[in-house]
């Protein structure tokens, strides 16, 4: 049987009444300066149209997902040999970026599974590193439902993770390197029932670098970030009265995500990203209390003491496919999803260079 983990003092459960979630905080008139303090300024009105490296991504994106949701939907440690397969489409797509894959295995309940990684060391501050990851895992459905897809939760975050490293790996070979080193990284087990467990992915990979006392000084999870919706009324809110006033009505926005600590490493992420994409966004430094906040695997790293973040589109508060079998391509949308990510590698650049990265 898998038991959830005991909770940091600061930790509340992933789904928690109102009023727990306020205890946390210094009374409700503090949420208005968590939510609101991001620097720059959200991009409003039309988008531009669509580039020609939009397209190239957006195809680059869609490729990924498909194979995903389509040969590989289900893909969990309950069906070792499409997980196995999994694995060996995931190596083979790092692998285009010509750095070393290596493998992570570990045993849960039985069964091997494995995160995945490619590394490119850094120059001038090589000893930090910047961590991007997603968990490729698909979520366990009840029998009657079939297989999860999981084209977007979270085959969008594993094909943005894999595109970020082609990216960053391209650089460097055109003679651009990073002054950090970067990481990326793909884990098993985030899902049900694996999720907040000593079985969860990113948590075993976090604990064996904190045993190294790996100098992580960044973390980012694209998580669920594929949803663009652009009618009135498609984004819904975790305590809605409080949340509601602040933050757009249209689910049209990318949110970056994480815990109070991690505040300077979110305004820096949400201040590149303003600056150099033209596409709208949200950030937000909160208590580890607020539902929601710690619902992916930048948890793990901020449980042992990283500062961690989560970009997503929002997932069940804007995705109504969310953890169904009707998780497919088809109800994505890659062009939004591609101008998203162009925005991250740009504020993957800014990480990996930034002279300092403190508060």
């Amino acid at each position: 049987m898998l038991e959830k983990l005991a909770q940091p003092r600061n930790q509340a459960l992933h789904r928690t009444k109102l009023a727990t979630a306020l205890a946390g905080i210094r009374g409700a008139s503090l949420l208005p300066r968590f939510i609101t303090t991001m620097p720059g300024t959200s991009h409003q009105g039309d988008l531009p149209p669509l580039t020609t490296s939009h397209t190239q991504l957006a195809n680059q994106l869609e490729s990924i997902v498909r194979e995903l949701a389509g040969p590989l939907a289900g893909r969990n440690q309950f069906r070792p040999p499409l997980l196995a397969r999994c694995e060996e489409f995931l190596t083979a797509q790092l692998a285009h970026t010509g750095l070393r894959v290596t493998r992570q295995e570990y045993t849960s309940h039985g069964e091997r599974v494995a995160n995945l990684e490619v590394e490119l060391p850094g120059t001038t501050k090589r000893d930090e590193i910047i961590i991007i990851g997603a968990h490729y895992d698909a979520v366990e459905l009840k029998p009657q439902f079939g297989l999860c897809p999981a084209a977007n939760d979270n085959g969008s975050g594993v094909a943005c993770t894999i595109a970020l490293a082609h990216r960053a790996a391209a650089r460097a070979n055109a003679g651009k390197p990073h002054a950090r080193t970067l990481r990326f990284t793909l884990w098993a087990n985030e899902e049900p029932p694996f999720f907040w467990t000593e079985q969860m992915g990113s948590l075993v990979y976090a604990k064996a670098a904190r045993a190294r006392n790996d100098n992580i000084v960044g973390m980012l999870t694209p998580e669920t970030i594929g949803c663009y919706l652009h009618h009135e009324g498609s984004q819904r809110y975790p305590l809605k009265p409080l949340f509601k006033p602040f933050y757009p009505s249209k689910g049209n926005f990318i949110a970056f995500m994480g815990m109070s600590e991690a505040k300077h490493l979110i305004t820096q992420s949400v201040a590149t990203f303003r600056e150099r994409a033209a596409f709208p966004s949200i950030g937000a430094g909160l208590p580890a209390i607020i539902p929601h906040v710690g619902a992916s695997d930048h948890w793990s790293f901020w449980r042992v003491g990283y500062h961690a973040l989560m970009i997503t589109d929002t997932a069940p508060y804007r995705y109504n496919f969310y953890h169904t079998n009707e998780d497919i391509p088809e109800n994505m949308n890659f062009p939004d999803f591609a101008r998203v990510t162009e925005g991250l590698d740009h504020v993957v650049t800014h990480l990996a260079n930034a002279p300092t990265l403190t508060a």
